[in-house]
């Protein structure tokens, strides 16, 4: 990779980290008064109507919602809707900073699978990254009788899910655009999720939902546009650790919004998973150079 792409990776990646911790605080405030089902609805519903107008006005991204590699589009997103309700369950039940730490055993995965689906190099610095996010996860989360716990398992099966959709969307990403793979998400899992709410779920927002619904809504929509884009300009193998940057971010804004303890154990366990990063974008870096 050329600096200058490492450098997009990272922008990308950056725009990504800040919606989806965005989402995740939309998440806790609706949760109150609406099921996952219904707020995972409002979320495609509302994707896949901004992305039909952007459609709308452009005849040329039209050609690109052709129906094509259709089967990749739905194993993707059967595995992306059932890996993202699995985490907003979590978001409803953990901490954020824990959800988010059992959340990030997902690189581990991708980079195997990288290797041997992607063939991508595994690369000392991307092995560097992922280790270091590992044992950051494991210092943060310092495996024990709460790791057991149903919740602490059902985001840890949500890791697997979303190891997965990674590994497809680089797939797709080569010969799809990302205004096809997201209004093909936003359209697919759309369905299921409606089906799983109550019918009349719209008429219990008021006016102190407007906010977490915006914020669901548009949070949601570009973390994927920004993920996207991502992995189309960079290996999976070194766009993943950079995610493992939303553990130091929402452990700030729990405990910024909700007074969760800000435990030592996460700061080290970040100072971990930082030190990897870095380390792995220097190595890409001195690759380029070379």
């Amino acid at each position: 990779m050329t600096r200058r792409k490492i450098l997009a990776v990272v922008l990308w990646m950056s725009g990504a980290l800040l919606a989806f911790s965005a989402t995740a605080v939309a998440v806790r405030a609706l949760a109150p008064s609406f099921t996952v089902f219904e707020i995972l609805a409002m979320r495609n519903a509302a994707g896949l109507a901004i992305l039909l107008a952007i459609a709308a006005l452009k005849p040329a991204l039209r050609r690109e919602l052709r129906p094509r590699r259709m089967g990749l589009h739905l194993a993707r997103n059967s595995m992306h809707f059932a890996a993202t309700y699995a985490w907003t369950l979590g978001v409803t039940l953990l901490p954020l900073a824990t959800v988010f730490a059992l959340e990030f055993t997902a690189p581990a995965w991708v980079t195997l699978l990288a290797v041997l689906f992607l063939g991508e190099a595994a690369t000392s610095g991307r092995v560097v990254a992922v280790t270091a996010g590992f044992l950051g996860v494991i210092v943060i989360v310092r495996p024990g009788l709460a790791v057991l716990e149903p919740a602490s398992l059902v985001v840890l099966g949500a890791a697997l899910g979303f190891a997965g959709t990674a590994i497809v969307t680089k797939i797709l990403t080569r010969t799809e655009s990302v205004f096809a793979i997201l209004t093909w998400m936003s359209a697919m899992q759309l369905v299921p999720n409606l089906i799983g709410s109550d019918p009349a779920f719209w008429t219990k927002a008021d006016a102190t939902h407007l906010l977490p619904i915006l914020a669901i809504c548009v949070s949601g929509l570009l973390s994927h546009y920004c993920l996207t884009h991502a992995y189309r300009i960079g290996d999976a193998s070194m766009v993943v650790p950079l995610d493992f940057l939303r553990i130091p971010l929402i452990a700030l804004v729990g405990w910024w919004l909700y007074a969760e303890p800000l435990d030592p154990f996460v700061l080290l366990g970040s100072a971990l998973i930082v030190a990897g990063i870095l380390w792995n974008l220097r190595a890409e870096a001195t690759g380029a150079r070379a």
